[in-house]
């Protein structure tokens, strides 16, 4: 057990001993960067969208081309110019390999392609959103109305149909029922994506 300490007697210090020599470096990493400095590198060493070169250095990368050297930053300008033009391409609605234009059922030539600037795409979407706006309100007063009158109608029943007309229906809907949508279904195009999809897993078997 501890030692009984006695009156008047003076108490003493623990001394804690301390090795001398030399402090031995920090074992810890460099510290991480933050994501403003990696921002800020990143806007600093960034290349030009578009590279410039003078009629001389166009012709001298013409030959280079010819003798099979290409430096890397014609083929980053190359990989841009790529880039932007699967940006200009249709944009593929669904499952890749199962889209409309995939399958066939759309050329995508004939798609319209419009050119819009910021402040037209802004006006647009703001008319299309005032738009589905007005059909959310048309179709919620619409169900509200019909709410009333299912209800009304059911207070009309006799009793026993009246009980009969309360309990709800909980059958499920078909299992292949195909979503709703805004526009009329392209005709044959379920079977094409059912007959993809059995291609596609057929496939995945093989492998």
């Amino acid at each position: 057990g501890k030692s009984k300490l006695k009156a008047g007697q003076p108490l003493k210090r623990s001394k804690v001993s301390t090795k001398k020599g030399v402090v031995s470096p920090s074992t810890e990493g460099p510290r991480k960067r933050s994501e403003v400095d990696e921002l800020v590198d990143g806007c600093l060493t960034a290349s030009s969208p578009v590279r410039f070169l003078k009629p001389k250095e166009k012709l001298r990368e013409g030959e280079r081309e010819k003798m099979g050297l290409i430096s890397k930053a014609n083929e980053q300008a190359k990989e841009n110019l790529r880039k932007k033009n699967e940006f200009c391409s249709p944009f593929i609605m669904g499952t890749p390999g199962m889209d409309v234009m995939s399958l066939g059922l759309v050329d995508a030539d004939k798609i319209p392609k419009y050119e819009l600037t910021v402040e037209d795409g802004r006006r647009l979407a703001k008319d299309y959103s005032r738009v589905l706006m007005r059909k959310h309100r048309a179709r919620q007063a619409a169900e509200t109305n019909l709410l009333r009158l299912m209800k009304e109608a059911i207070a009309e029943l006799p009793e026993d149909l009246r009980a009969a007309a309360l309990v709800p229906d909980l059958a499920p809907f078909p299992v292949n029922r195909f979503m709703a949508t805004l526009t009329p279904p392209i005709q044959g195009y379920i079977d094409k994506v059912n007959e993809a999809a059995r291609r596609s897993a057929a496939r995945g078997k093989l492998r």
